[in-house]
């Protein structure tokens, strides 16, 4: 619960990531089996070298960024110009309080016009009238306060990614007492709100990423009435745009279905998410074999659809604390995945046997 909480606790928003790329640096810096590296985009790969290091590494990914403001230019005393970066509809914005993080110093502000992007239709640019002056480049997002809980859920003005990152990173605090026997690594990119900046970056230049990864890409996506809060994480067969990686995807249901018999606490789901897309469906495109393992969001991006107002985006925090039992699952028996779907095939193969004397 502290990393959830720290990291949460921090401003973010696509490209001004910078509170959160130096908290995740101290992590790593104060953990000594720990190693982390950084490509040229400002991609973070924390490694924890397993004990039998010479299989494929599994790679848990989130984003840290969350759709948020950036601050261009004060016009006046009281009137900033500032960027929007991430897919917040029209409707919630006018009137709508602001917080802007400038060096130690929260600026307050309201929105008072936007304007809307032509190719994708949400606001890209907004006027605010602000409390003080704000300096360029400073980070901003909805005054929805920092967090709180209550009757078991988490809000937060930014739980998509901040939350998945967390979770990764408790995972790995968790591992480094005792070091799986597969390699372990995170991968924290940038950008994603923007359209996969840093996933797509890392893929194309992989200086991170390795060709044989098992890549869990971890979000928070929009609830389904299918797949709700309250019971449990939710392994993501797919978004709105592809299926991910079968034979991944498979592994983790049988671990998922394994822990919840020793773990009677436990629950999970297994759904299509299509709230979204997200950074797996990038990581397939190129070649890479990628699963994802999600919670379910509720006020996705800020937005309450009830009332049309920004609001605060909240999670189940059972189910959060059972995504990361499933990561250090996941982490512990990844040396025991062979790709090809080795077990299903022997399963199918044990019906055929039993029964091709009827064909």
């Amino acid at each position: 619960m502290d990393i959830l909480t720290e990291l949460c606790s921090l401003p973010t928003a696509p490209f001004a990531e910078d509170q959160v790329i130096e908290y995740v640096r101290r992590f790593a810096a104060s953990r000594p089996k720990l190693s982390m590296q950084s490509d040229d985009f400002g991609n973070l790969l924390i490694e924890l070298p397993g004990t039998d290091a010479g299989g494929p590494r599994w790679v848990f990914t989130a984003h840290m960024d969350h759709p948020g403001f950036v601050a261009e230019k004060m016009l006046d005393p009281r009137t900033l110009r500032a960027a929007f970066r991430g897919g917040v509809r029209a409707e919630y914005f006018k009137g709508s309080a602001v917080r802007f993080f400038d060096d130690g110093r929260e600026v307050t502000g309201v929105v008072k016009e936007i304007i809307v992007g032509k190719d994708r239709g949400y606001p890209v640019r907004a006027l605010l009238r602000v409390s003080g002056p704000v300096g360029k480049g400073c980070a901003g997002m909805w005054d929805q306060g920092t967090l709180r809980t209550k009757r078991g859920k988490f809000y937060s003005r930014v739980c998509d990614d901040l939350a998945g990152a967390a979770a990764a990173l408790t995972m790995i605090d968790e591992l480094a007492k005792r070091p799986p026997r597969a390699t372990v690594a995170v991968l924290l990119t940038r950008a994603e709100e923007e359209g996969f900046i840093g996933a797509i970056a890392a893929s194309l230049q992989p200086e991170l990423l390795q060709k044989n990864d098992r890549l869990i890409v971890i979000e928070c996506s929009a609830m389904q009435s299918y797949a709700p809060q309250g019971r449990g994480a939710i392994i993501r067969i797919g978004d709105r745009t592809s299926i991910f990686n079968s034979d991944l995807s498979y592994f983790i249901a049988q671990q998922a279905a394994a822990l919840a018999k020793k773990d009677k606490s436990f629950r999970y789901q297994r759904a299509l998410m299509p709230g979204g897309t997200c950074e797996a469906t990038v990581y397939d495109v190129y070649g890479f074999a990628a699963a994802s393992i999600c919670v379910a969001l509720g006020n996705y991006h800020n937005m309450d659809a009830d009332t049309k107002k920004i609001a605060p985006e909240y999670i189940d925090l059972a189910d959060w604390q059972g995504m990361v039992k499933l990561f250090l699952r996941i982490a512990r028996t990844g040396h025991q995945h062979e790709p090809g779907h080795k077990l299903l095939k022997a399963r199918l193969e044990m019906r055929f046997a039993k029964w091709k004397k009827l064909l």
